[in-house]
């Protein structure tokens, strides 16, 4: 398939900056791939869609501050690894102001460029240790065209959220209070969502388009109740492409930790994942094309086209649909 099939028009208003005052008041789109049935629903009718039998799983990745500023706001850092608490691999803007042996300046603390990679990432280190939560910035989608305040160090975390180590939020997740968690039986992986989750795919056919990599663990309790569940609901595309990794490597989910750079597009077969819990993704984007593998290409189109005729909030605090 081509890139070109999974666009779409989006106007720029629908795109939500700031998450709703509460966390479940979200509306929810109900696609039947079945029936091949769509319908409009409030996230709070969540619970009238369980089933008994189902196991509910959800990524604990938690976001780390990993957005840095040189003290006159005309440097920026985003911090992709750290290889070690003082040697980092980061992004950097703008790339001139970062050549080789250059000093950086981020707070009170002072690093250096040591070395510069093929792909244009830097290697910084630092001579002494950075504060994330005095100095790091959540690194907020472009999108959202504004930096964090200190509302998003609440609301751009899910509630169960428990280990640091992604970039971006499991945004899925994100509607859940305790309450309605407390209601589902559920399991946790962990996928620490990197920088790739932004990146477009660039190239017409998706067959030739290279996903990034993540690390992702399955705990030996998540894997028992996969395996006695009925039915299992995976809360957001990370915890799917967890599950789908796992199983496609042996056959069903079990206790195991690693990388992947799964990239599910229509064809794909999912072996462990029955029904999914997402947001709506970005146009050409490689989430776009894991949805459209799940429940198939025309009624995602038909769900997104719908979306933007109902007037839905898109995108990582926007609203959300659930494929049944």
């Amino acid at each position: 398939m081509k890139l070109s099939d999974f666009d779409y028009h989006l106007p720029q208003e629908l795109i939500a900056s700031q998450p709703l005052p509460q966390r479940d008041a979200s509306r929810m789109m109900v696609v039947d791939r079945t029936a091949g049935k769509i319908s409009h629903r409030s996230f709070a009718d969540l619970l009238g869609f369980a089933r008994e039998g189902d196991v509910w799983i959800f990524n604990d990745s938690r976001v780390e501050r990993a957005r840095f500023f040189s003290p006159d706001g005309k440097r920026e850092i985003l911090r992709l690894e750290a290889l070690s608490p003082l040697r980092w691999r980061c992004l950097v803007r703008p790339g001139k102001k970062f050549r080789l042996g250059d000093a950086v300046p981020v707070g009170t603390h002072e690093g250096k460029v040591v070395e510069i990679l093929a792909n244009g990432e830097r290697v910084i280190e630092w001579g002494s240790l950075i504060d994330d939560d005095l100095d790091g910035h959540l690194a907020l989608p472009h999108y959202m065209k504004r930096d964090d305040d200190e509302s998003d160090r609440e609301r751009y975390q899910t509630v169960y959220s428990r280990q640091l180590g992604s970039i971006a939020a499991p945004t899925a997740g994100l509607h859940f209070t305790p309450e309605i968690m407390s209601r589902l039986p559920h399991a946790f992986v962990t996928l620490h969502v990197g920088v790739g989750t932004f990146q477009p795919v660039k190239v017409d056919n998706i067959n030739e388009h290279v996903m990034h990599t993540e690390r992702y663990e399955v705990q030996a309790e998540t894997a028992k109740m996969v395996a006695e569940a009925r039915r299992v609901v995976a809360v957001g595309t990370t915890a799917c492409r967890t599950l789908e990794t796992v199983a496609a490597r042996h056959g069903q989910v079990v206790q195991e930790s690693g990388k992947t750079d799964i990239f599910l597009r229509p064809g794909s077969s999912f072996k462990a994942v029955g029904a999914l819990l997402t947001n709506f993704h970005l146009p050409k984007s490689s989430l776009i094309m894991l949805v459209s593998a799940f429940a198939g290409r025309d009624l995602i189109m038909e769900a997104y086209a719908q979306a933007v005729q109902e007037r839905y909030r898109f995108f990582s605090y926007g609203d959300c649909m659930l494929i049944v």
